[in-house]
């Protein structure tokens, strides 16, 4: 690892957005040090001028599908395009690979699979299906970071929704290991009728996962987590009328965290066209004045962070050419713009770079149990960081794209903040166009 010193008039510190000097070592941030001080004898220098200087972004809400459904995605090609987006850390969730991460054997068979095809740092979450709480200690000891859950049926056969009985049974277990429990949160009830109808209907969708089903698994997830003091944290948050109710627990001080995707910011229901499957995903993206509401939530602090939920699949499976709402799979592509999303979207409602890095890097590794190495720009932290041109402007297109399949709503949009370099442990592994330096990421554990 070599010793460098960047320096830029925009570096996000955790105290906010100044000039500063950032000395480089052994893959760490060594110092963090006024503009104008003379670091000629800590290394080479790299001049930013006004492109900014913000920590590595930490995504963990990301199926990279390998091993089993490695045609969707997979380690190489995920994180390839993670680094091209400024992603210096990511989780991957226990479906929808095959085998699923229920299980330390199935884990070890992951772990395996990442042989020489990462390059970001990885780590997984082990998944809680019915019949498997006697798993979770020894998953904690093998590695993962938490568990997920869901509340409904996953869309894998093989990764099958708990009941409130098996929550009961494995949330002690992760309250006593301070464990995040991730849920999905949908209770879902019998509602096949809308397939009568016009599957090519977005409004016949929309209408098919209503805001209650989210709504009461979100008020069973308070009341457990109340009752276990099991830290929870509630994935991909769709729905704003359920945003009083986690205020209300969060003012109590339970152990609750919440995420929303980089989609139900960017879109809303109103502009999806009937047909468009490319934009299908469970929850749905919902009505403009929902999505509104949680604008505001995340920037009162009320959500904490953002992730992708980047659950890419096979063209013909996203059922472009039918527009077919009911067979088509529901999930959203756009792990390599995480961050140019989020800021396109942030900066129109006076958001600062200091708010995307606590939306994207902080409060992420939290969660993830990395807080007090990752997510930061401060003297100790790794030297996971990215560059951005953060006025710089692009439009996506399939070129552009390193994830496997180029099925994504946001081709054709242009997008605000271009990442021009990404350094992960202090090596760059990525400079805009090209990739340079990879296969240097390791696993997490904490």
């Amino acid at each position: 690892m070599s010793n460098f010193v960047l320096r830029s008039r925009y570096v996000v510190l955790p105290d906010g957005e100044r000039p500063a000097t950032l000395i480089v070592q052994a893959g760490r941030i060594a110092a963090v040090l006024p503009h104008d001080y003379d670091a000629s004898a800590a290394g080479p220098a790299l001049d930013l001028g006004d492109a900014a200087i913000l920590p590595g972004v930490i995504d963990p809400h990301v199926h990279l599908n390998e091993p089993g459904r490695t045609e969707w995605e997979g380690f190489d090609t995920g994180t390839r395009a993670a680094l091209a987006g400024g992603l210096t850390t990511l989780v991957d969730m226990p479906l929808n690979s095959a085998p699923v991460t229920t299980s330390v054997e199935n884990l070890r068979i992951k772990q395996a699979a990442t042989q020489g095809q990462l390059h970001t740092n990885v780590g997984f979450w082990g998944g809680l299906v019915p019949g498997n709480a006697d798993q979770i200690e020894p998953l904690i000891a093998a590695g993962v970071l938490g568990f997920k859950t869901f509340l409904t049926h996953s869309g894998i056969d093989e990764f099958p929704n708990a009941t409130e009985a098996d929550l009961r049974r494995a949330m002690p277990v992760l309250a006593r290991h301070g464990r995040p429990l991730l849920v999905h949160c949908e209770l879902s009830e019998e509602n096949e009728a809308w397939k009568k109808g016009d599957t090519r209907s977005y409004p016949n969708y929309l209408a098919s996962r209503p805001k209650s089903w989210e709504d009461e698994a979100i008020k069973l997830m308070i009341r457990l987590c109340a009752e276990y003091g099991c830290p929870v944290h509630i994935v991909h948050l769709s729905s704003a009328s359920s945003l009083t109710a986690i205020a209300e627990a969060k003012a109590q001080g339970l152990p609750l965290t919440v995420e929303t995707g980089q989609h139900y910011l960017f879109f809303n229901a109103e502009d999806i066209a009937d047909g468009q499957t490319q934009f299908k995903c469970a929850p749905p993206i919902r009505e403009r004045a929902n999505n509104e509401q949680l604008w505001q939530a995340l920037q009162s602090g009320l959500i904490d962070f953002v992730a992708t939920d980047h659950s890419p699949a096979p063209p013909d499976l996203k059922q472009l050419a039918s527009g077919d709402f009911a067979m088509a799979w529901g999930g959203i592509a756009s792990l390599q713009l995480a961050l140019p999303v989020l800021w396109t979207a942030a900066r129109r409602r006076g958001a600062t770079l200091s708010d995307l890095a606590r939306w994207l890097s902080a409060n992420p590794a939290r969660l993830i149990g990395q807080s007090q190495r990752k997510g930061q720009l401060a003297k100790g932290y790794d030297a996971d960081l990215l560059v951005l041109a953060p006025e710089a402007t692009f439009t996506v297109t399939e070129a552009l794209l390193h994830h496997r399949h180029k099925v994504s709503p946001y081709l054709g949009r242009e997008l605000t903040g271009v990442v021009t370099h990404t350094f992960l442990a202090g090596e760059e592994v990525f400079r805009h166009p090209d990739f340079l330096h990879l296969n240097r990421g390791h696993l997490l554990t904490r």
